[in-house]
């Protein structure tokens, strides 16, 4: 797999890099020569990866660190292993997130929360213990067109992925005088061990797929190039910025999946809170 060298001598951290869209973002700033530390939870699956990249880019630099993205201790380790492997630390990719399904009105505050935590302060933690570590560089999160497009049952998700974006401005501003650019991929439903079962129902794909211009779902290499892109000299002048890659999905709607909801918690639930009420 051959590429530009364009980020030769760079070194990034991913987190998250075992999953789909943190792995190809990985992938690809190997290519283009930087060396790249990988973190997620378990070692196992990191270590599968690692192979893989090394499959895909024979002479790439690689390095794994099992920790939670969620917790500053694993966070800052995984940080200090990255910046050893070249005595600096240019890009980092926090692709920690995720969320569920469930209506506002069957929400609890743990629940909530736990969504803020994984969705925010992931990508908070790469970022306060990070940049400390770098000369400028580029950090690129991710986050989804919940953040900006409605979608009914992710009350959670669409509040934290919208405060990840206003994250993402803030520590633009704040961080361009040291010459750190911030931004942000804005990935419509793409392909992952998340989205699976999405990808698995042809029902459900097809509804979502109708509300894309071009056609189809996600796959992570589309994250992925985007990523590349923010984070590389190819985007200098850019920064505090979101960029929906979707399909074109955000100029649509997302598709009606109440049915589901009513699958997942039942049509009386359903319609209880559709009254305004709380069922639990």
């Amino acid at each position: 797999m051959s590429g530009n060298n364009a980020l030769a001598g760079k070194t990034a951290f991913v987190t998250g890099g075992a999953g789909g869209i943190g792995s190809n973002c990985a992938k690809l700033l190997l290519r283009d020569g930087a060396a790249v530390l990988i973190m997620g939870r378990r070692k196992d699956a990191l270590e599968k990866t690692k192979a893989w990249l090394l499959e895909s880019v024979p002479n790439g630099k690689v390095e794994i660190h099992a920790g939670d993205a969620c917790e500053e201790k694993d966070v800052r380790a995984g940080l200090d292993k990255a910046f050893a492997m070249q005595g600096r630390l240019d890009i980092i990719v926090p692709t920690v997130g995720g969320g569920g399904f469930k209506p506002l009105l069957m929400l609890d505050a743990d629940t909530f929360r736990a969504e803020l935590n994984v969705n925010i302060i992931s990508a908070f933690l790469a970022v306060r213990y990070g940049v400390p570590m770098m000369e400028g560089g580029s950090i690129v999160c991710i986050s989804s067109t919940a953040a900006t497009l409605p979608f009914a049952y992710l009350p959670a998700y669409h509040t934290s992925k919208g405060g990840l974006e206003n994250f993402v401005r803030a520590a633009a501003e704040e961080l361009g005088s040291a010459g750190v650019r911030v931004n942000a991929v804005r990935p419509g439903l793409t392909r992952s061990d998340a989205t699976g079962p999405m990808f698995a129902s042809p029902d459900i794909l097809d509804r979502f797929v109708a509300e894309f211009p071009l056609g189809r779902a996600g796959e992570p290499e589309d994250i992925a190039e985007a990523v590349r892109y923010l984070a590389g000299p190819e985007s200098s002048w850019v920064t505090g910025q979101s960029f929906a890659v979707d399909g074109g999905n955000e100029i649509r709607k997302n598709p009606d999946l109440s049915d589901m909801i009513a699958l997942m918690f039942g049509q009386e639930a359903l319609d209880t809170v559709k009254r305004g009420k709380s069922p639990v």
